[in-house]
């Protein structure tokens, strides 16, 4: 990938407003709803994040999203960015997320 590639990219951080199961996906998966602030606003996303949260722990955390790639359908739910996280030891996802609260919407360079 190079530099242009990479900035192509459009990453953001949010805050999760809600989270809900979603029993229809064929993967067990939580829909998110996550505020990005600004023009951005709330989008949604469905997350394979089962195994390491719940859905009443995820609201109000901030976590790291692709917001421009095209909106996908899973089931009857339309994810429309794609939550960020990386393989712990078992390959279960754990959320990227800041250190400290960030404004949301900022952008990942």
């Amino acid at each position: 990938m190079t530099p242009e590639e990479f900035q192509a990219l459009d990453i953001r951080v949010g805050t999760i407003v809600d989270a809900q199961p979603f029993p229809e996906a064929k993967k067990p998966a939580f829909r998110l709803w996550i505020d990005f602030g600004g023009t951005l606003g709330t989008k949604t996303s469905s997350a394979q994040i089962t195994t390491h949260y719940k859905c009443d722990q995820l609201i109000g955390r901030q976590i790291c999203a692709v917001v421009n790639f095209p909106p996908r359908k899973i089931g009857p739910f339309v994810s429309e960015v794609l939550t960020l996280g990386l393989p712990c030891e078992n390959g279960e996802v754990v959320l990227i997320r800041p250190d400290f609260k960030v404004p949301d919407g900022g952008r990942l360079y």
